[in-house]
């Protein structure tokens, strides 16, 4: 089964001839046009997209067949998905965000499995992991910086983390 990767979704129509605002997830948003086809998650309708300006912290898109604002606001909310092998290669030491999230967490040695990655933010100041720790109901945070994950395995489907000190603290010590 192929894994699908949402590309964003659409927030609001743009006018009246059918465009519509797309908060992309992309690091770049123009290039969300660049995917082919774009399909909902189940995959029951399919869309042909092109980015055609932008709006805001959005993109603004034109879909095939779209033509006017009723259209257009009965889509508001729908999410575009693509299959994971419409990406490129990286370079080695690079990665997408996509594949980290769902890794396994292993502290300092790959047989120390401590948790699992569930989500990869930037708030400003540098890349975060979350990471769901095996046994609690806490989620952790951590940089995603070479200092702290020195290791990253995604043909094993693992990562290995250096620094967890706040990981072992039990839910009912907070």
């Amino acid at each position: 089964m192929e894994k699908k990767v949402c590309l964003g979704k659409i927030v609001a129509a743009h006018g009246i001839r059918g465009e519509v605002k797309f908060s992309c997830y992309t690091r770049l948003p123009f290039a969300a046009g660049k995917f082919g086809a774009v399909e909902t998650e189940d995959g029951s309708k399919k869309f042909q997209i092109k980015v055609v300006g932008k709006a805001s912290s959005n993109v603004r898109i034109q879909i095939k067949d779209v033509t006017d604002r009723n259209t257009a606001e009965a889509l508001v909310g729908t999410e575009f998905y693509v299959d994971r092998d419409v990406f490129p290669d990286l370079p080695d030491e690079e990665f997408y965000q996509m594949d980290i999230v769902g890794l396994k967490v292993c502290l300092k040695e790959k047989d120390n499995v401590i948790g699992e990655v569930i989500g990869f933010y930037n708030f400003g100041a540098g890349d975060i992991i979350e990471i769901k720790i095996s046994g609690q109901k806490a989620t952790e945070m951590l940089p995603f910086t070479k200092a702290y994950v020195p290791t990253i395995n995604i043909d094993e489907g693992y990562i290995i983390v250096t620094s967890a000190t706040m990981i072992f603290a039990k839910d009912d010590e907070a």
